[in-house]
C-alpha cells in the first residue's frame, strides 16, 4: 500500500514537469496521490448574459418541440393511444383538440381582468399549432408558366382553400380583440368581486342565483358606477356584442355547408308536419306569415324546450330539402304540395330558427349540429367551426361577466336616491332588448344581425352556461 502511494507520487511528479518538481513537496504530491483534482484543471466557463438567454431559449424550444410531437401524435392516432385504429376521424380529433384547449385556458376566467400571461402565451402558442394544418389544406387553381424558349404553359398550382383564406385571419383577428377587451380591464376598477360565501355578498334572497353558486359576486359602490365607469363597460359590451355576432355568423355558415349524414336522415319522419307538430306546422302554413308572432305563442321557458323546437325545426328543413332537390318519393305528401309552396315553407323555417338562434346565443347545439360535427370529414371545417365556437363562447361569457357587472350598479339605482334619480328609469342590463321592441324586428334586421340580440339571450337564459359546453 505504501509502495503504490509513492508510486502515484512518483508518477504525478514525472507528468508535471521540471518546473513543478522544484516547487512541490511532499505533502502536497501526498495529498494529490489521494484523488485530488489536478492543479491545471480548467476554470469553469462563465456564460454571459446573452448565452444563457440562448441557452433559456434553446431548451424552452425542445420543449416546445416536444409537446408538439407529443399533441400531433394524439391528433394521427385519433385519440387512440392504443394504436388499434379504433380512434375517431381526423377531423373530429382536431375539433375536440381545440375544444379541450379552450376549456383548459378559459375554463378559470371566472372575472373581467386580463389572463395571466402564462395562460395567454400557452394559448398563442398552442393556437398556431393546431392552425398550422390549415397552410396545408389546399386547392388546385389554374396558372400560366412562362418557359424558357418563351412559349406560355398553362399548370395547376396549389394555394391555401379559399374558405380558410378568408376565415382563419378573421377569426385570428376576433381572437386578438377578445384578448384585447380582457386586458383594458387591467387598470383599478370601480367595481370588485367577492366570493359567495364572504360578509361582503349579497344577503338578499331575491337577489341570489344558485345557479350560478360557483362565480363570484360583483360588487360596485353604495351610490352605483360613475358614468365614465358606466360608458366604459358599455362600451366593451359593444365591441364583445360584435365580435360574438361575428364568431355565430362563421360558426353557422360552416355548420350549413357540412354534409347531413346518413344516420341522421334515416332517423327523421317522413313529412315536415310530423316533425313539427301541427300547431307549429299550421302556423308556418298559413298565408300571412309573422315569426315573432309565431315565437311568442311558443314555450320558451326553459332550454330542453328551447332545443326541442330547434331539432324539429332543422328537421323538417332537411325534409323539405331533401323532398326538393332529390325527388324524394317516399310519402304520398310530396304529391300533395307544390314544388313553390314547400320551398316557402322552407324558407319560414329558417327563418323561425334564426330568430332562435339570435335571441338564445347559448343554447346548445342540435342534433343535427352534433351529428354534423361527428361524422364530417372535412379538416378545414373541422377547425373553421371549432375556433369560431370557442371564440363565441368566450365572447358571450365575456358578456355574462359585464353584464353581472351592469346588472349589480342597475340595483344600487333606486328611485328614493337624488343622485340618481336619472339613471333610475333606466331599464336594467338583463332587461334591454327583451321588451316590446322585439316583436317589430323584421327578417331584414335580424339578417344584419341586430345589436340588441345578446342582451336578448342572455334575459331567457343563464349565461353562466357557455356554447362552450354543447361539444
Amino acid at each position: 500500500m505504501f509502495d503504490g502511494g509513492r508510486h502515484a507520487k512518483s508518477l504525478s511528479v514525472d507528468t508535471g514537469g521540471s518546473k513543478l518538481e522544484s516547487k512541490v513537496d511532499d505533502g502536497a504530491a501526498s495529498s494529490r496521490s489521494q484523488g485530488s483534482k489536478p492543479l491545471n484543471e480548467p476554470k469553469p466557463k462563465v456564460l454571459s448574459k446573452e448565452e444563457i438567454e440562448l441557452k433559456e431559449s434553446v431548451d424552452e424550444l425542445l420543449k416546445d418541440m416536444e409537446q408538439m410531437k407529443e399533441r400531433f401524435a394524439k391528433l394521427l392516432l385519433g385519440e387512440d393511444m392504443s394504436g388499434g385504429g379504433k380512434g375517431v376521424s381526423s377531423a373530429l380529433a382536431l375539433s375536440n383538440a381545440f375544444t379541450n384547449l379552450a376549456a383548459s385556458i378559459f375554463g378559470e376566467q371566472r372575472r373581467l381582468e386580463p389572463m395571466p400571461p402564462e395562460r395567454k402565451a400557452k394559448w398563442r402558442k398552442e393556437i398556431d399549432w393546431l392552425l398550422s394544418v390549415t397552410g396545408y389544406v389546399v386547392e388546385m387553381v389554374p396558372s400560366q408558366q412562362k418557359g424558357k424558349d418563351g412559349t406560355i404553359m398553362e399548370i395547376m398550382t396549389t394555394k391555401q382553400r379559399t374558405d380558410l383564406h378568408m376565415n382563419v385571419p378573421a377569426l385570428r383577428k376576433l381572437d386578438m380583440m377578445l384578448l384585447d377587451c380582457l386586458d383594458n380591464f387591467k387598470e383599478p376598477q370601480e367595481f370588485f368581486y367577492v366570493k359567495k360565501n364572504s360578509d361582503d355578498s349579497d344577503k338578499d334572497p331575491k337577489n341570489k342565483n344558485d345557479d350560478k353558486w360557483w362565480l363570484p359576486t360583483p360588487k360596485v359602490p353604495p351610490e352605483g358606477l360613475s358614468d365614465n365607469a358606466r360608458r366604459f363597460l358599455q362600451y366593451q359590451k359593444d365591441c364583445v356584442n360584435q365580435v360574438l355576432k361575428a364568431a355565430m355568423a362563421i360558426n353557422a355558415q360552416v355548420i350549413t355547408e357540412m354534409e347531413v349524414p346518413e344516420s341522421y336522415i334515416d332517423s327523421l319522419p317522413k313529412n315536415g308536419r310530423s316533425s313539427l307538430g301541427e300547431s307549429i306546422y299550421k302556423s308556418i302554413t298559413v298565408e300571412h306569415f309573422d315569426p315573432d308572432q309565431l315565437l311568442s305563442t311558443m314555450d320558451l321557458s326553459s332550454e330542453h324546450k328551447i332545443l326541442d323546437i330547434k331539432n324539429r325545426i332543422e328537421a323538417s328543413i332537411v325534409i323539405w330539402k331533401r323532398k326538393m332537390h332529390q325527388k324524394d318519393g317516399k310519402s304520398s305528401w310530396s304529391s300533395a304540395v307544390s314544388l313553390e309552396k314547400r320551398e316557402l315553407f322552407e324558407e319560414r323555417a329558417e327563418t323561425i330558427l334564426l330568430l332562435l338562434k339570435q335571441r338564445f346565443p347559448g343554447i346548445p347545439q342540435s342534433s343535427l349540429e352534433i351529428s354534423k360535427i361527428q361524422f364530417n370529414r372535412d379538416v378545414g371545417q373541422a377547425v373553421l367551426e371549432s375556433y369560431s365556437r370557442i371564440l363565441e363562447s368566450l365572447a358571450f361569457t365575456v358578456l355574462s361577466r359585464i353584464d353581472d357587472v351592469l346588472h349589480a350598479d342597475f340595483q344600487t339605482q333606486t328611485p328614493g336616491k337624488k343622485s340618481s334619480s336619472k339613471t333610475s328609469s333606466r331599464p336594467s342590463p338583463r332587461e334591454e332588448g327583451g321588451g316590446g321592441d322585439s316583436g317589430q324586428m323584421t327578417l331584414l334586421d335580424f339578417m344584419g344581425w341586430g345589436s340588441d340580440q345578446g342582451s336578448e339571450g342572455k334575459k331567457e337564459k343563464d349565461p353562466s352556461v357557455t356554447p362552450l359546453e354543447r361539444a
